[in-house]
């Protein structure tokens, strides 16, 4: 399964010509509760986040902190990239394939080394950020708020993952096998539908 992630990967990106734009421009930017409130208010946003957390107890150990902790750090990178004007390809596509790719971990129950896990979902936050980055463009500290809005509430979403994979191991290895595969193949169908343009985010 860990080869396969590369072409799972590829194609998500190849699902979708021509992604819907929902995350440059999409409301006020200037205030901690607007940026809290936006990453609950987007289902794209919500599946990665809260699959990032649920993909970490999947893998146990330090990964449970690490992983999430990459996610949020190097979102906040792309954040700054996104801020000052750098520009990275396909950021829609690839915010659409986070969902995917995570959701697929998820019902495969991949078990990847944490750092090659922390490089995975880093790789995905970069352009979560990036996107978020853009809206903020120009506008000097009165970004910084909004910033700390999407911040805390992206933690929160990979908490609320982390409880639900605590929650579902305690009801057992088989029945948390196969509620963590059909939560993954929901995510993973969502995603799908979110890269096609079928599911507005």
């Amino acid at each position: 399964m860990l080869r396969k992630l590369p072409l799972l990967v590829g194609a998500a990106f190849l699902l979708t010509a021509g992604p819907a734009f929902a995350h440059v421009g999409a409301g006020p930017v200037d205030t901690f509760s607007h940026g809290f409130m936006h990453p609950l208010s987007g289902i794209d946003h919500v599946l990665a986040m809260v699959a990032v957390g649920l993909f970490a107890v999947n893998l146990g150990g330090a990964a449970i902190w690490l992983v999430p902790s990459a996610f949020v750090g190097t979102m906040m990178f792309g954040g700054a990239l996104g801020y000052y004007g750098w520009p990275l390809p396909m950021v829609e596509a690839a915010i659409g394939a986070s969902v995917v790719v995570m959701s697929l971990a998820i019902a495969f129950g991949v078990r990847l080394p944490t750092i090659a896990a922390m490089a995975l979902v880093g790789l995905f936050a970069l352009f979560h950020g990036h996107a978020h980055g853009t809206e903020g463009m120009g506008l000097g500290v009165s970004f910084l708020p909004y910033a700390a809005g999407f911040v805390g509430a992206t933690a929160l979403l990979h908490i609320a993952g982390i409880a639900l994979g605590l929650g579902l191991d305690r009801l057992g290895n088989m029945p948390a096998t196969i509620l963590k595969r059909c939560a993954g193949t929901a995510g993973a169908i969502a995603g799908v539908s979110i890269l096609a343009g079928w599911l507005a985010t």
